[in-house]
């Protein structure tokens, strides 16, 4: 299987799509949100901003969601953590103990290349067709003033703009100081994950919704986000830590 580091949607005519902030393990979680909001898997589509894993109670069910036809995920940097592991003990023991990742050694270890390739996979873009225009959607950041379709062209080639995708929070501090943001030009809205925020954020056609949903031990945070983009744009969001009370942080 041949590797592309971005994925194009149409719309979604028949049913309904999501976007989720970071899962980080949480997927019991994401059952329950999915239960509230009627989620039908023949008709609906699920989109991931990534981090799929670590710091939660379920982080190796992640092969199972990958699984499912309905769902959709992009690489975050905590799965770019788990396959830069491979080939450096300081970046396993750094991300073992941590970033949550200590998960990986109580698994079976038949079960480790198996995730591991599903994950190396994992796009680091969508953009997504729906009835407000294109959604993009990235883990962490686009470059400020950058357009949509040179961010696009430059991850097939530069691996500063990759990295700049998975871990960059240049915009979001910038945002924090000035109360504002650059749109991202030639995009409708761009959905960014990464950064824990209190309540999803919207600023110029920016979404930040990463609650923190494995985050129990923040009284701003544990909390999961469903973004609704298609056939129009809604939230939907539940409390981990009172709806779900075996959950406990693990990292």
């Amino acid at each position: 299987m041949s590797y592309t580091p971005f994925k194009f949607f149409g719309k979604n005519i028949r049913g309904r799509d999501f976007i989720a902030g970071d899962i980080h393990g949480s997927f019991s979680a994401l059952e329950v949100l999915l239960l509230r909001v009627n989620f039908d898997p023949e008709r609906d589509r699920l989109f991931s901003v990534g981090d799929l894993i670590d710091r939660g109670p379920e982080s190796h069910r992640v092969i199972e969601f990958l699984n499912y036809p309905w769902f959709h995920a992009i690489m975050g940097n905590h799965e770019r953590m788990l396959l830069d592991s491979i080939n450096s003990a300081s970046i396993r023991d750094n991300w073992m103990r941590y970033n949550g990742g200590d998960w990986w050694k109580r698994i079976p270890t038949s079960m480790q290349p198996r995730i591991r390739q599903v994950i190396e996979h994992l796009p680091l873009a969508f953009e997504v067709t729906t009835n407000i225009g294109q959604v993009g959607i990235v883990h962490a950041d686009i470059p400020t003033g950058m357009p949509w379709h040179k961010f696009v062209q430059s991850l097939y080639n530069d691996k500063d703009i990759a990295d700049y995708a998975l871990w960059s929070r240049n915009r979001y501090q910038y945002l924090r100081m000035s109360g504002r943001t650059t749109p991202v030009e030639g995009i409708a809205l761009a959905v960014f994950g990464h950064t824990p925020v209190k309540n999803p954020m919207l600023n110029a056609n920016v979404y930040y919704i990463d609650t923190g949903a494995a985050l129990l031990n923040d009284d701003d945070l544990g909390k999961l986000t469903l973004l609704q983009i298609q056939p129009h744009m809604d939230l939907h969001q539940l409390d981990v830590r009172h709806d779900m009370p075996k959950y406990k942080k693990t990292a």
